[in-house]
């Protein structure tokens, strides 16, 4: 039997192509409605309450390509409780393979937010391409960073502590390989990226497709949907999930964080 047991089948089952998914994020922030019952009103809560493991990416120095903690990063990853307990269920699947979650990132400070929307991701893109600039530079900023804001009508998805990033490992030990760096903001981080032809497909290649297949599935199991240009972003009942579940609404506008 293969060493994933009952999850075998997850990772031989592709990826659906994400251009859909691509199109439906283009101004979900302005076009998806917050609903403002049960759900918004949710208290947070740390990841390990619930026997999430984790470390916030941001506040550590062995996070390349950065290379250091970025002012005004939190050591806690703080989910809304409901969608805590779906990563709790999830990660209930992934024991019987003896794998687990291990998360980077959950809600996000506006300061964290901040700095990369506004300094690091800019500098890197126009030390990449010199030329780039305008509105050509803030398209591109934000395929991966979303603007931060404090309109409770458009929060930024890590804003809400409706969204996550992630990926999966051995119960305590290695992590399983995914084909990029989390963070890798370019096209090798695509949700579908391993799914297309590629003549130079190789065993990395393959293992990688296989692993993000697993990911995605086991996520797409308790209702998550999946940013299509970062395999590692996955949310439940913010606007970014309600834009590609087709939902009318959001469940969660800003977390209640001071």
């Amino acid at each position: 039997m293969s060493a994933f047991g009952p999850l075998e089948e997850y990772r031989s089952r592709a990826i659906p192509g994400q251009e859909k998914a691509r199109a439906a994020r283009i101004g979900f922030r302005t076009r998806v409605p917050i609903a403002r019952g049960s759900h918004d009103a949710e208290a947070m809560v740390e990841a390990g309450s619930v026997g999430l493991a984790g470390e916030n990416y941001y506040a550590s120095t062995r996070n390349p390509p950065y290379w250091g903690a970025a002012d005004g990063a939190t050591e806690k990853l703080l989910l809304r409780a409901g969608v805590a307990e779906r990563l709790a269920r999830v990660n209930v699947r992934c024991g019987a393979a003896g794998l687990e979650l291990f998360l980077f990132d959950a809600w996000r400070p506006r300061a964290v937010q901040a700095y990369f929307h506004d300094i690091w991701m800019p500098a890197e893109l126009k030390r990449r391409d010199p030329g780039l600039s305008g509105a050509a530079l803030t398209e591109e900023v934000e395929r991966y960073w979303a603007a931060p804001s404090t309109d409770e009508n458009s929060p930024a998805p890590h804003a809400t502590g409706a969204a996550v990033d992630l990926s999966l490992r051995w119960k305590g030990g290695d992590f399983l390989w995914m084909g990029s760096l989390f963070d890798d903001v370019t096209a090798l981080a695509h949700r579908d990226r391993f799914e297309k032809d590629d003549p130079e497909f190789s065993f990395s290649h393959q293992e990688a497709r296989a692993n993000r297949r697993l990911l995605h599935w086991l996520m797409d199991s308790e209702g998550f949907a999946g940013h299509p240009d970062e395999w590692w972003h996955f949310s439940w009942g913010d606007q970014l999930w309600a834009a590609l579940c087709g939902a009318p609404a959001a469940h969660y506008g800003l977390a209640p964080v001071t």
